[in-house]
């Protein structure tokens, strides 16, 4: 459905429906009135309506993107996996939120868990569900997972007779135009594991000056949505409000000041020099990685490699032309590749961003190089 028809549609069945909702009462109004930032609960797997049984409901998936559908799960399954860590990654009793510490330099957020990935992947698998999210990526052998796209109805507006009037039904006939998915990726530690979210978003556009039609395009990354998840995610593993809410502060945690680090390309056109010590370069990499939407198929923090695949699960990947629209108009993958391995070298105050082929050796490919030109604009 366009834009133009979405917003008749939205006036018609407003007007036809305010009779009978004013008539029915308040018990209506959407609870997203509080304000909340985000308020993902009307597409996800929390949309269970009250008047039928959870257990004879079936949740359904989103289809909306051409996605794989997502396995389909009941009201008390949910319940059940919230309440105990997933048996297939481990029988451990889930972490009561000890040691779980906010990390930051500059705009960059993650967590730090005293405790293994292994014991807090139910706990995480169960947030996202709680948030009404669901996975089409949980791969726990690389520390993986992906949520659906789903529309933020907090950003619906708030103000005017209709949307008060109206509530939830408006919720349903009015739509932002804009999608939201997240990446959580956990990495193992010494001391326990970090774990970090990432966001990519979408927004309907038309596609020419007609205004017939519409397409998704990519939208920036919402620094500020990954914080408020960062922020959840702590209460969700046990920690304090005050210390959830100092993960979404705009100034810096005082224990972890702001670090400057620039990227700049190389002659070569295929590495970046990141002035910036090994630990935060890899962690930089590792969000620019996330934000651009390559799968990380496997890394390894010692040896400094990242093996990345172009991918294939965003919802403009199965039209004609995706990598062309994504690296260019006239982009070709000259080595054939899809895969290939980003590696991050330490230089003592500075570290080199190599892109190369899958198995460690150079490449001299355009795909190679608008890799390298992507991660720049990433880390700059």
């Amino acid at each position: 459905m366009s834009i133009k028809q979405r917003h008749q549609t939205t006036l018609v069945l407003s007007a036809a429906l305010a009779s009978t909702l004013v008539t029915s009462g308040c018990s209506s109004i959407s609870d997203t009135l509080a304000g909340d930032k985000v308020d993902y609960r009307t597409t996800g797997t929390q949309s269970v309506r009250l008047d039928v049984p959870p257990d004879l409901s079936q949740l359904p998936g989103q289809t909306r993107f051409g996605q794989a559908p997502a396995p389909v799960v009941s009201a008390s399954s949910l319940q059940r996996a919230s309440d105990k860590p997933d048996a297939s990654v481990s029988n451990v009793a889930p972490s009561k939120g000890n040691g779980v510490t906010l990390e930051r330099q500059g705009q960059m957020r993650w967590l730090a868990v005293n405790l293994p990935p292994e014991q807090i992947w139910g706990q995480v698998r169960s947030f996202w569900a709680d948030m009404g999210f669901e996975l089409t990526t949980d791969q726990p052998d690389v520390g993986l997972m992906e949520t659906n796209w789903s529309e933020n109805r907090a950003k619906v507006p708030q103000d005017g007779t209709v949307r008060k009037a109206l509530g939830r039904v408006f919720d349903m006939l009015y739509d932002t135009g804009e999608r939201d998915q997240y990446r959580t990726r956990i990495e193992r530690t010494t001391t326990g594991c970090e774990v970090y979210i990432s966001h990519k978003g979408l927004v309907e556009e038309y596609e020419d000056a007609k205004k017939d039609h519409t397409t998704w395009r990519v939208r920036p990354s919402d620094p500020g949505l990954e914080a408020e998840m960062l922020s959840r995610l702590m209460l969700k593993l046990g920690a304090p409000k005050e210390a959830a809410a100092a993960a979404k502060a705009d100034k810096p945690v005082a224990a972890t000041p702001a670090v400057a680090s620039q990227a700049r390309m190389n002659a070569d056109g295929l590495s970046l020099t990141v002035d910036a010590d090994y630990d935060t370069a890899w962690r930089r990499v590792g969000l620019a990685l996330d934000r651009s939407g390559f799968t990380v198929e496997n890394r390894d923090r010692k040896q400094g490699s990242f093996e990345v695949r172009l991918s294939d699960g965003d919802p403009e990947a199965s039209k004609p032309g995706f990598f062309a629209r994504l690296f260019g108009a006239k982009a070709e993958n000259q080595d054939g590749l899809s895969h290939y391995r980003v590696q991050v070298q330490g230089q003592g105050k500075s570290s080199l961003v190599s892109v190369l082929k899958d198995n460690g050796q150079p490449t001299t490919s355009n795909t190679a190089k608008r890799i390298a030109k992507q991660l720049l604009d990433e880390l700059s």
